[in-house]
């Protein structure tokens, strides 16, 4: 049998850990459990593991596995592919870990990392592979509802470890020829004028307890400029459309597709090359509300102040009645004037609510999705322009029980991530060739 070391029982976050378990390390292979939870290998797991590093020549392995719930019973973990884009700190590869012993010798670690050790090590290593095939299980999995799970890389008690990991991060863009630096460009003026300054674009498909609400926040926004509300309403069957048809102003512009193929992100098209859109247009889920009436003054006077092409603001997550709830504010300070156009690709998401520069936004569009197309538009603009950030909030984020993403399967969390990575590796790679020139 190939040579392999298990390493189990002790923390690998820091330098110094992670250093003295390579000093220490003999054989051809670690296998290293990065959670410290129990794990059972299953039968003969030990040789896949080690054959497919041979085959490979992967640096390191990881396998999908079983979780053992609470109740004793066992459930699939499947996992997803590790590709260039897949930057997230919180990527999943499991418990276990199949490191060539040979190529961390080989490596030149870092000193002084108190949290992200193991984050660096694997943004060093060459070939990872992942094996479709569950080759353990382990206990004591996570049982949060994803609604729960979402917002925990932003918790300020978590402060220090994403400025660490901000910086690891930001050290493998430098190494591999793909970190911004310097101005960002000047937005273009507009080339014709616009019927309002701005829209408030709301996309809903059958909101009718939520939508009301929604369009009256926008509506009750008090500025010193014109603007109306688009709702792009997508074919909704449970009486959205006639309480919207019921709301007798005449900023309201009720858009109702002829196509039947739109997910969010064309909704948003459909409203941002609508004739009667603004020169601004400004996010609204049909789930939430303003904080107050003075956002969208807020969120243009930021715009007029700092020339962005994109302004994205601060929320507090809400239970359905506007209680405020765990975990508070979300303000994503990990965004900063000098690194978040860096620090957006390993992150997965970049907050709400989330405005535009309609002329530029027409010519990127967005990806027609229903998950991450705001996200998409975001790594684009940041590329050559600037991102403004408002950290007050100005913004409630309803939690309820209608949440799209309230309580996602493993195979849809492992989807939605999958995307936001492929868009991350379209966008490294379009970085990297801009940089080149």
């Amino acid at each position: 049998m190939t040579d392999i070391t298990l390493i189990t029982g002790r923390s690998l976050r820091t330098s110094a850990a992670l250093r003295a378990l390579v000093s220490e390390a003999a054989g051809e292979y670690l296998l290293i459990n990065t959670k410290n939870v129990h794990c059972d290998l299953g039968y003969l797991a030990l040789e896949r593991f080690a054959g497919v590093a041979a085959d490979t020549g992967a640096d390191l392995v990881y396998a999908d596995h079983y979780d053992r719930l609470s109740d004793g019973s066992l459930q699939k973990h499947p996992l997803i592919d590790c590709q260039d884009g897949a930057l997230r700190d919180d990527f999943d590869f499991g418990a276990l870990w199949l490191v060539r012993v040979s190529t961390l010798k080989a490596l030149d670690l870092p000193d002084g990392l108190e949290y992200g050790a193991l984050y660096d090590l694997r943004l060093r290593l060459d070939k990872i592979v992942h094996v479709r095939e569950f080759l353990y299980t382990e206990s004591e999995p996570d049982e949060r509802k994803s609604g729960e799970k979402q917002f925990d890389y932003v918790n300020p008690r978590n402060r220090e470890v994403q400025i660490e990991m901000e910086k690891i991060c930001t050290d493998y863009l430098r190494r591999t020829g793909a970190l911004l630096e310097g101005p960002c460009k000047e937005v273009p003026r507009p080339a014709a004028s616009f019927p309002v300054t701005a829209s408030v674009v709301i996309p809903v498909l059958n909101r009718v307890r939520t939508v009301g609400d929604a369009v009256r926040s926008a509506l009750e926004q008090q500025t010193d400029f014109p603007f109306n509300v688009i709702v792009v309403d997508n074919h909704s069957t449970d009486g959205t459309s006639e309480l919207l048809d019921a709301i007798g102003d005449s900023r309201l512009v009720h858009v109702v597709p002829q196509r039947t193929d739109l997910g969010i992100g064309g909704c948003w098209n459909l409203a941002v090359n609508d004739p009667r859109c603004g020169e601004y247009a400004v996010q609204l889920d049909s789930d939430d509300v303003y904080s107050g009436p003075d956002t969208l003054q807020k969120i243009i006077g930021k715009f007029r102040e700092e020339g962005a092409a994109m302004v994205i603001g601060s929320y507090l997550m809400t239970d359905f009645n506007m209680n405020p709830i765990p975990p508070g504010v979300i303000d994503h300070r990990e965004w900063t004037d000098d690194n978040g156009r860096n620090n957006a690709l390993r992150i997965n998401g970049l907050g709400a609510p989330r405005a535009f520069y309609v002329p530029l936004l027409r010519q990127t569009g967005f990806p027609n999705v229903s998950y991450g197309e705001d996200y998409a538009v975001g790594l684009r603009l940041c590329r050559e322009y600037r991102i403004s950030r408002i950290y007050e909030p100005v913004y409630c984020c309803r939690r309820w029980e209608g949440n799209s993403d309230a309580a996602l399967s493993i195979d849809r969390v492992n989807a939605n991530n999958l995307y936001k990575d492929g868009i991350r590796t379209a966008e490294l790679a379009a970085r990297r060739q801009m940089l080149k020139g």
